[in-house]
């Protein structure tokens, strides 16, 4: 790590403690990473780089009052010149990376833990329109498949793990935590509890979600649009052939109508009436959700009140375009300014080592995806965007984009999830205990 300290308090819960570490990324919030408040304080004099050479520090160094303000108009500005590029996800890529490269040029941005969770909100309740009673029954059948991808993902975390520790000479846990395939919290405050380097967790995390943002939506939306078959010739063939072939073709036609009739669902409108309902059910349950420490509960909570309401034919209204957009924005600009000066100068080695691990993993995940496509009969880039070491919201939102498969990749993801943050702390302690 670089020199220089931090006063930051520990990220699990109870500990109260103060540590002192050197901050090489910027959490969103006090549960996830420490040293938050630290980095603030000394935000304003970071600037450094290209700013300063262009004579912009002065300029940069006044809105440091109102850091939310500047990450929002950077946001917006770089999302309108991804729109105009024609990006996929357009208003999470353009603020990601906008406020990303000034936070490391030394720029003070900052954005608010409850506009990301405003954010999750839109994002999670805009899902579990898509989980009508026809989506729910074929996501049942492929219920095996779900599993399979669950235990790939412990073994992809565990393999990468093992690579990551070999390159840099790291301990177990940090190694471990920063490459299992979880949320960035809640993996940050499992590594700490068992003993890792809760930032360089934290920072292993932030570099896997930026590098699978920038890569993922733009080889699916290539491939979906260069000739990718709705699901793969062999598995429609060998369907067709088997006596059972068709109750098989019917359950594939069964996919993309089901799959149509939520979309339809999802974007039909509402009226206003319904639409504060649905905002007050939903923020309801996303607060219960928080309070019992549930993972993503701005997420989890919103996207399975919708869901439960969705399958039982109640739809108090669809979630408009602007508020998915402004859900869109609000998750970019708040991955985008966890990065810090520091991130890139405080472990180079480490960093360049998980950005190796990332390309592994995102090459083996691509590899399971075509073989897990060929074996369910679901389209590549569903499969790819299901099994993809991504967060639970650019996925989705990625699917929802390009007209795939919502309800599978949602549901993909939230399972790894959950299996992972309830099984990654016992698999750790599992396998120190053997070696």
């Amino acid at each position: 790590m670089a020199p220089g300290s931090a006063s930051a308090h520990g990220a699990s819960a109870g500990q109260g403690e103060r540590r002192t570490a050197q901050q090489p990324y910027d959490a969103q919030d006090a549960d996830a990473v420490p040293g938050r408040r630290a980095d603030e304080r000394r935000g304003a004099d970071a600037a450094s780089g290209w700013v300063a050479a262009m004579g912009a520090a002065g300029f940069w160094r006044h809105p440091l009052r109102w850091p939310f303000a500047g990450a929002l108009v950077v946001g917006v500005a770089a999302a309108l010149l991804c729109v105009w590029l024609n990006t996929p996800l357009p208003w999470i890529i353009g603020p990601l990376f906008g406020t990303a490269a000034l936070r490391l040029a030394g720029v003070h941005l900052h954005s608010p833990v409850p506009v990301r969770e405003a954010g999750q909100w839109a994002i999670g309740t805009a899902l579990g329109l898509y989980f009508t009673a026809p989506v729910l029954a074929v996501l049942a059948s492929r219920a095996g498949y779900i599993a399979l991808a669950v235990a790939f993902a412990l073994g992809l975390g565990w393999l990468c793990g093992l690579l990551l520790q070999k390159l840099t000479g790291t301990d177990r846990a940090t190694a471990f935590f920063s490459m299992a395939m979880g949320g960035a919290s809640e993996m940050a405050v499992q590594g700490e509890r068992h003993g890792g380097d809760v930032q360089r967790v934290a920072a292993a995390h932030s570099l896997r979600v930026m590098m699978v943002v920038a890569t993922i939506p733009f080889a699916v939306r290539y491939w979906s649009t260069h000739g990718m078959a709705a699901f793969p010739e062999p598995v429609a063939a060998s369907a067709a052939a088997t006596p059972g072939g068709t109750a098989a073709a019917g359950a594939l036609a069964t996919v993309g109508t089901a799959a149509g009739t939520a979309a339809t669902a999802a974007t039909s409108g509402g009226h206003l009436g319904g639409l504060l309902a649905l905002i007050a059910l939903t923020s309801i349950v996303a607060l219960l959700f928080k309070k019992k420490g549930v993972p993503n509960a701005w997420v989890i909570g919103p996207l399975l009140a919708t869901a439960t309401l969705t399958a039982c034919g109640i739809h108090l209204s669809s979630v408009p375009e602007w508020m998915v957009r402004a859900g869109q924005l609000s998750i970019g600009i708040s991955l985008g300014t966890r990065f810090s000066p520091e991130f890139l100068r405080a472990a180079p080695r480490y960093i360049a080592s998980v950005a190796i691990c990332n390309v592994v993993a995102l090459s083996l995940a691509a590899g399971f995806a075509g073989l897990l496509a060929w074996a369910a009969g679901i389209h590549g880039g569903t499969a790819v965007l299901a099994t993809s070491p991504g967060g639970i919201a650019e996925m989705a939102l990625t699917a929802r984009t390009l007209h795939l498969g919502v309800p599978i990749v949602t549901a993909f993801h939230v399972c790894r999830m959950a299996v992972l943050v309830l099984t990654s702390g016992p698999i750790f302690r599992r396998t120190q205990q053997r070696i």
